[in-house]
């Protein structure tokens, strides 16, 4: 029988504490023969990403001992950090960014000098035994100079292939080692606004020749260039409006699909993977539309495209050999896990799941997709989950708080993948919204640019609107409504909470406060991402300081707690600190929690219960209700 309770205030076996020790990050599949590798960020050993091989038989070991993390620096988000051929593999150490060589059963050996330089998206060139590799390099200061490289696997030499462009990704050869193609943009822009995609033959000493364009510019994002089987370059193009797959044969660029849905995904880090090929015939492929994922496989020769069955509504990392593909995938009830998919048969395995999932289905809320009218008469998209405890009810008449998550990026998106996080919430009885507001990837092109030159205006509007729209639906309090979000998703939160007079709360895990100091002192990466986002810096110094919340703390009258890394390059200290000041000085409640060793996105187990739980805290206090946990007290300033 169910108890009786106030939102909020539920008892959950989702706790912080099994979040943390139960659950893992996952990443990078990949066959090597019969074997299959992946990465785990494992909370518990502070943070560490551990590469893990599967053997035929099902046993699984870890690779990479400790300390060595598996964690490249590049464009400081990193990717595509380790690459295995015939066994032997290579992988970035984070502490050091030198790039290390494991031979089976062997202790990692370094291959490069500990300098000054980085590395990521590497490949074997086995004619030439080096590896080919983006490489960022330090050594002059100021922003970094990036290239395409190779690095001797014996001496460790290193040459410059391809240099002079402000950015490159992608390194890929063809099978027969004599034509190798990648990707390059420039500034202001980011890889999802425009980039180009290279190709040039090698010559015997491995140089490349004669170069030239296929495809992209500067209003064309290409993504994941991929030779197939037979020698043919196909890759993924947003011409049409939306990422669609295409191959360069004859000289020209053929259409392989024609959809509204999104085969690519923003190139945030190195080494994402929507396809493979499991014969020249034959891609296994995935496309999102709506919000869901789909798999599907692609016929070259006739253009064929069907859906392939799988219990996954998010997916993605796809690898693939023939007979069988690996992918990330995720529904709305099972945790993101590490799947095969047997080819011929379509039965699906799952090889590792973040999380042991062993949790009563009673406690888990099922995502509603939502579409619902935003400001100048758009549309905006987000995915709705009600309060759900099998252990509760709430009391007649009471509308659950909502709590609205604010993605970061901005050019992200989110899914209805199963998400620990979100059920934490709901699970003791508050609602939540996570907003995909104009900007964000997966609704095309157009929508994708609804942001430009109005960030802070449309995210803005877009999270207010949608937590209007449930309120007048009758789905939430509307007079307790809190915001949440992380980097530019902090960003957002705090913007909303400056220039609207909507929610009573928030949370800003290390969010942007100083567009300003954004635009000066961030890395080289996203230093003109804001071009596009605002306007150019300092040309349009205006709308940096009219649009920044720390320039307008007189407006914010909300209670927030401030949870921040202390070693953050991306969004310094400094900036939370300054709001947590300016609030205090004003007399309204704000909360500020300082993590050592953290930088942008806490890694450590201990970290990241301490934020939920603190998260947590505040919002029972200035909501009024007492959450069932207990918990280590936050210091809230100015509250009583």
């Amino acid at each position: 029988m169910k108890e009786t309770a106030p939102y909020g205030t539920w008892k959950s076996p989702i706790t912080s504490d099994l979040i943390v020790s139960e659950s893992i990050g996952l990443g990078g599949a990949r066959f090597d023969g019969e074997e299959i590798y992946w990465l785990e960020m494992r909370p518990s050993e502070g943070g560490r990403n551990v590469l893990v091989r599967r053997t035929p038989d099902g046993s699984q070991t870890d690779v990479t001992p400790p300390p060595f993390n598996v964690r490249t620096r590049v464009h400081e988000y990193g990717g595509g950090s380790f690459t295995v051929h015939d066994g032997i593999v290579y992988i970035a150490n984070f502490d050091d960014q030198r790039l290390y060589r494991i031979r089976p059963d062997e202790k990692p050996e370094a291959v490069t000098e500990k300098d000054d330089r980085r590395f990521a998206d590497f490949v074997v060139d086995e004619r030439h035994n080096r590896l080919i590799a983006v490489c960022e390099d330090h050594s002059g200061g100021g922003h970094p100079d990036n290239m395409i490289v190779a690095v001797d696997a014996e001496t460790g030499q290193i040459t410059t292939l391809v240099s002079g462009n402000d950015f490159y990704a992608a390194p890929r050869l063809s099978p027969d080692g004599n034509r190798l193609a990648w990707l390059t943009w420039h500034h202001p822009n980011m890889p999802w606004d425009g980039t180009e995609l290279w190709t040039a033959g090698l010559r015997p000493d491995g140089t490349p020749e004669t170069p030239e364009r296929v495809a992209g510019g500067p209003t064309e994002s290409i993504f994941q260039p991929e030779w197939s089987p037979d020698g043919i370059l196909y890759f993924i193009s947003d011409r049409s409006g939306w990422w669609n797959i295409y191959r360069w044969k004859d000289g020209q660029a053929e259409t392989m699909t024609r959809m509204e849905a999104e085969f690519g995904e923003p190139q945030w880090v190195f080494g994402m993977s929507t396809y493979g090929f499991e014969s020249p015939d034959q891609i296994i492929c995935t496309y999102s539309r709506e919000g869901m994922s789909h798999l599907a496989r692609l016929d070259t020769r006739t253009a064929d495209l069907k859906d392939v069955s799988t219990p996954c509504t998010s997916i993605g990392a796809v690898h693939v050999r023939p007979g069988q593909s690996l992918f990330s995938g995720a529904s709305p009830t099972e945790p993101r896990a590490v799947v095969r998919l047997d080819t011929a048969t379509g039965e699906t395995e799952i090889l590792r799941q973040s999380f042991d999932n062993r949790i009563d289905p009673g406690y888990f809320s099922i995502p509603e997709p939502i579409d619902y009218p935003t400001t100048g008469g758009e549309t905006a998209h987000a995915i709705f989950y009600l309060p759900k405890n099998k252990d509760y009810r709430a009391p007649a008449g009471e509308k659950p708080p909502l709590l609205v998550f604010s993605h970061g990026g901005p050019t992200a998106a989110v899914g209805s993948a199963f998400n620990l996080t979100i059920q934490y919430w709901t699970s003791r009885g508050i609602a939540v919204l996570d907003v995909n507001y104009g900007g964000s990837t997966g609704y095309g092109r157009e929508y994708r640019e609804r942001l430009r030159g109005k960030w802070g205006i449309v995210d803005v509007d877009d999270c207010v609107n949608g937590a209007g729209y449930l309120a007048d639906r009758g789905d939430v309090d509307g007079d307790r409504l809190a915001i949440r979000g992380g980097s530019a998703g902090g960003f957002t939160t705090l913007a909303v909470l400056t220039f609207r007079e909507v929610f009573k709360a928030g949370a800003s895990y290390f969010g942007v406060s100083d567009l300003e100091a954004l635009a000066r002192d961030t890395h080289k990466f996203e230093s003109r991402y804001l071009d596009g986002l605002v306007g150019p810096y300092p040309e349009r110094k205006d709308l940096y300081m009219e649009r920044a919340p720390i320039h307008a703390v007189d407006r914010l009258s909300c209670p927030v707690i401030f949870l921040q890394g202390l070693e953050d390059k991306i969004v310094p200290p400094n900036q939370a600190e300054t709001m947590v000041e300016a609030l205090r000085k004003k007399g309204i409640p704000v909360a500020y929690i300082p993590f050592e060793g953290e930088q942008h996105g806490f890694r450590r187990s201990e970290n990241i219960k301490r934020a939920m739980d603190a998260e947590l805290y505040f919002y029972g206090r200035i909501f009024g209700f007492a959450p069932a946990d207990e918990m280590e007290p936050v210091e809230i300033f100015n509250f009583k």
